[in-house]
Order: structure tokens, then C-alpha cells, then sequence
């Protein structure tokens, strides 16, 4: 019984020294705001703003966001001019340096309408890695006759496997790939080339496109269409 009261005493003894110095936090509940704030960390650094300057920040983060999705969105990924006649589009040409588009800006020849041949092809992978990818597995089917398109055209980084005079000779061609297990290819008519030109220019915005219409008005002819 006396050990029972001795360490109930010395439990009492250990929590009033504990409150007294301040470990267990203060229980009155009346304490003043001063004192509150002083036991604050970094009080000073702390500004009260009212609810309309509250409003106000937000909403200019909502406007900037808006208005960085809307220059995204405006973004287009191709956009074509054309048709010149070569003269135009030289002088077309020599007006587009100041822009200094780099490979973001091509020149090709329109497709003509009469059909000169017909192609066996694999469709565009996208890029020279993904042509790389299927060239690959042509050879691993014992396919050694093709060619990967580089040029600029519908067909860029697409795969042929042969230009025929007939359309006969091509679908001839296209079972005998089938046969060895190309599954992919197909046949498609060539246009003959025409004598105009087309330039293509890729990621325009909103400023690049006013740009480049205010030179277009020079060609009344010309028109700007999308691409790919």
C-alpha cells in the first residue's frame, strides 16, 4: 500500500513539473492574442489580405492558364501555301528568309492528274526510326528489294518496294510479297509531276500564320490549305 502512494505521488510530482515548464502546452484557454501570436513561428512573415485580393491572385492564375492553353491549342501542325509557277515561288522564296524557319519550312512539287505509274509501298511509320524498325523486318522475311522514302511527300518515311508502268505488274508484285509474308503493302497509282510548286511549313502560331499571309498577299493566286 505505502509503495502504491509513493509512486502515485511521485506520478502527480512529474506531470505538475512537466505543465510548469511548459510541456504539455497550456490548458486555461483564456490566453491573450499577443501572447498567441508570440508563440507563433515566423509571425511576422505572416500578411493578412482581404477576400477581394484573395479573389483577384486566383483569378489572374486562372486567366494565365486559359490564355496558355489557347496559344497551345493555336498551334497548327502543318499549313500549306501554293501553287506557284517557279518564278513566284523563287521570289516567294527569297521572302521567307527574313522568317529564318529552318526545316520547318519545305517547298515540293504539286501532283499532276494524269497517272504515270503505280507504286508498291509500305504506308509512312511516322519517322526514320519506326521505317528503320520495318526495313528490319523486311530483311528478316528475305525482302532486300526496297527503298525508304525520304522525300518530302505523302509518302515520307514510308517504304517502296517497287514503280511499275501497269497497275498489273504492281498487284503481280504485291502477291509475291504476300507470299513471303509482307502483309502491309499496298498499291497506289503515281501522279505524273505538274510544273507548280507548293511550300509547307510546320508548328505555326497565331503570329508565324499572319506573317506568312501578309506575304501571300503578293500571290492572289495562291491559296493556304492544312497538311500533313
Amino acid at each position: 500500500m505505502l509503495k502504491f502512494i509513493f509512486w502515485s505521488l511521485l506520478a502527480v510530482n512529474a506531470a505538475l513539473f512537466a505543465y510548469g515548464r511548459g510541456y504539455l502546452g497550456h490548458f486555461s484557454g483564456n490566453e491573450r492574442e499577443p501572447e498567441r501570436m508570440a508563440n507563433q513561428l515566423n509571425a511576422n512573415k505572416l500578411t493578412i489580405i482581404s477576400a477581394e485580393k484573395a479573389n483577384a491572385a486566383a483569378a489572374a492564375v486562372n486567366t494565365s492558364a486559359a490564355a496558355d492553353a489557347k496559344a497551345a491549342q493555336e498551334v497548327q501542325a502543318c499549313l500549306e501555301i501554293g501553287s506557284f509557277v517557279l518564278a513566284d515561288a523563287r521570289r516567294f522564296e527569297r521572302q521567307l528568309e527574313a522568317l529564318n524557319l529552318g526545316d520547318r519550312q519545305s517547298r515540293h512539287n504539286v501532283a499532276g492528274s494524269e497517272v504515270s505509274s503505280y507504286i508498291v509501298y509500305i504506308p509512312p511509320q511516322g519517322s526514320k526510326e519506326g521505317a528503320d524498325r520495318k526495313a528490319g523486318e523486311l530483311r528478316a522475311l528475305g525482302v532486300t528489294n526496297y527503298y525508304i522514302i525520304q522525300e518530302n511527300s505523302p509518302l515520307h518515311w514510308g517504304i517502296s518496294l517497287g514503280v511499275f508502268k501497269t497497275e498489273n505488274a504492281a498487284q503481280n508484285q504485291l502477291a509475291a510479297l504476300m507470299k513471303q509474308g509482307v502483309r502491309t503493302a499496298r498499291v497506289a497509282p503515281r501522279l505524273s509531276g505538274s510544273k507548280l510548286l507548293a511550300f509547307q511549313f510546320r508548328d505555326v502560331d497565331a503570329d508565324l500564320k499572319a506573317r506568312l499571309e501578309k506575304i501571300r498577299t503578293d500571290y492572289p493566286n495562291t491559296d493556304v490549305r492544312n497538311c500533313k
